[in-house]
């Protein structure tokens, strides 16, 4: 029990260490990390270097490949630029176990105590996330120290050592084990730096250890498994994908390279089995992807005759298209993402909006209902994005710049769905038309085009702001935002002459009005969304 509970606590420890690192290496790069997006619609191999760099920083090709899933179900990455970053996750991966493998413990204090008066005296955010850095670095190794230390009265215990010995007898025990032991901790750094620790302490040879290495890398296919529960074919296919390419990359091994591998690693460290096998695991991965990429059509229609397409199925068309929880794992990618679906939301409220307009202006019942269901779309996908950014702010991982953004989304998403209330109101101002058959003015109707023309020109302008960062957009709202406040006057100005001189009925004026006054209010909340762009950069700017 002792030894149990000691092995838990370093557990804990390695893991938390590896979390916290992670954190802070994803707090300094997330910038940089913004970029990976355009680079995910490069060419596979392009993919394979995205996938390693972004494990080797969050410290997980778990989550990689989850976010990788979460891609593809958002229909923003194809199964061909997911198989690459799949592969690229795999060697990611390695940095932790080549790390925990060398002597370091010595180096644990010393990054513990730094890091600790970093973080306790820096006030620069910058130097709050190399604190965090190296915080994590020091619990890592003392983690693994840890557990190194409650491994080692197993050594006397010659029943465990026997066992340990016979995995190199009956290699399918170790894959078993290893994948087990994975499954369970959803972390293969987590059960390689178990294994790093009893090789540590002399416990077990490497051929008994090899086993449960390619039983580890197939259990880390668990997460990514369990993450395309409920998404649709082709994110459950590269969850797949993950899975065929460590099963292939296993059976590879066990029966064509192990030899040579061993061979090759025994003699690059003679003695030290601890780097033995972190070397077994980076070659594993490297040559499984130089030996596999080749074939990844062949993977991908592999994958497709597992989750096959079937003709009487149809996919459900979701509310929300780029957005999911999976991506939460990388806070700066989720972001990026969730500016794509509050553009889209942007412009289902501009559908809506044409839709009340062309009500009014040609009194049709088909452009009536078509506002209602889109409204209706537009207050979903508020209540949707709102929750998502609820739970992105509360990621430890956003970056001060990322976090303000965050801020103001949730201001825009609400500035937006304003606007689909607008066209509400309008569609039911053109029920009362209908209903009361009531019709404007040739003045009338060219005065409500003509101002429409402008709201929708700075509702465009604010939306191709908002997704592109543009500036000199955004201050191109504020300039049609003058012209529609003069418009606005020209058209009150107008209808008074109309009523005047018996031109226009009350109840016409009356809807009249209420039209103008609800697009102008349009046009107040394209100048909000325009004002939180200029903001923004701004902040970035200083």
């Amino acid at each position: 029990m002792s030894i149990v509970i000691s092995l838990m606590g370093g557990l804990g420890l390695f893991l938390y260490g590896m979390n916290l690192m992670g954190e802070g290496l994803q707090k300094s790069a997330g910038t940089k990390l913004k970029a990976i997006i355009k680079l995910l619609t490069s060419n596979i191999f392009m993919g394979v270097l995205v996938g390693t760099g972004v494990t080797a920083v969050i410290q997980s090709s778990s989550a990689t490949t989850v976010m990788v899933v979460g891609f593809v179900n958002a229909g923003i990455m194809t199964l061909k630029q997911a198989i690459g970053v799949i592969m690229g996750a795999n060697i990611g991966t390695t940095v932790t176990a080549q790390l925990v493998s060398f002597n370091l413990n010595g180096m644990a204090p010393v990054a513990l105590g730094i890091g600790i008066v970093l973080y306790l005296f820096g006030k620069n955010p910058k130097i709050k996330h190399i604190s965090e850095i190296l915080i994590g670095f020091g619990m890592l190794f003392t983690g693994m120290e840890f557990m190194k230390d409650a491994v080692e009265p197993l050594r006397d215990y010659k029943g465990f050592t026997d066992m340990l010995v016979s995995f190199g007898q009956y290699p399918i025990l170790g894959l078993l084990l290893g994948f087990g032991i994975t499954a369970i901790v959803q972390s293969s750094s987590a059960s390689m730096g178990m294994l790093v620790a009893l090789a540590a302490e002399g416990l077990i040879p490497l051929n008994a250890a090899l086993p449960i290495l390619y039983g580890q890398n197939i259990g880390t296919c668990v997460t990514s498994l369990l993450s395309s529960i409920g998404a649709n074919k082709n994110a459950k296919r590269a969850a797949v994908i993950h899975l065929i390419f460590n099963v292939l990359g296993t059976v590879l091994f066990l029966i064509f390279l192990n030899r040579p591998v061993v061979s090759l690693v025994t003699g690059m460290d003679p003695g030290n089995v601890a780097r033995q096998i972190a070397n077994t695991h980076t070659l594993f991965n490297i040559i499984s992807v130089l030996i596999l990429l080749p074939f990844n059509n062949f993977i991908i229609k592999l994958a497709m005759r597992i989750i096959p397409d079937k003709a009487e199925d149809e996919e459900d068309v979701k509310t929300v298209k780029y957005i999911d929880d999976k991506m939460l794992e990388i806070p700066s990618i989720a972001l990026i993402n969730t500016i794509k679906e509050t553009y889209r939301m942007g412009n289902k409220a501009k559908e809506s909006l044409d839709c009340s307009i062309s009500a009014i202006i040609e009194k049709s019942d088909e452009y009536l209902g078509k506002v209602f269901v889109k409204e209706e779309t537009v207050n979903e996908l508020q209540k949707i994005i709102l929750n998502y950014l609820l739970k992105l702010s509360k990621t430890a991982a956003l970056d001060e710049d990322s976090r303000e953004a965050v801020d103001n989304l949730f201001n825009t998403v609400n500035d937006i769905e304003r606007i689909g209330d607008h066209a509400k109101n309008i569609a039911e101002l053109s029920q009362i038309m209908i209903d009361g058959d009531l019709e404007f003015s040739e003045q009338g109707k060219n005065q409500l085009e003509e101002i429409y023309n402008y709201v929708i020109s700075a509702y465009n302008s604010a939306l191709e702001a908002f997704k592109n960062d543009d500036i000199n957009l955004a201050y191109k709202v504020f300039r049609i935002e003058e012209k529609v406040d003069m418009m606005e006057k020209t058209c009150r100005a107008s209808h008074m002459y109309r009523l005047n001189n018996n031109l226009c009925s009350i109840d016409n004026g009356v809807v009249f009005l209420d039209i103008i006054t609800a697009l102008e209010r349009v046009s107040d909340h394209a100048v909000n969304i325009a004002k939180r762009v200029i903001a923004q950069k701004k902040h970035v700017v200083e």
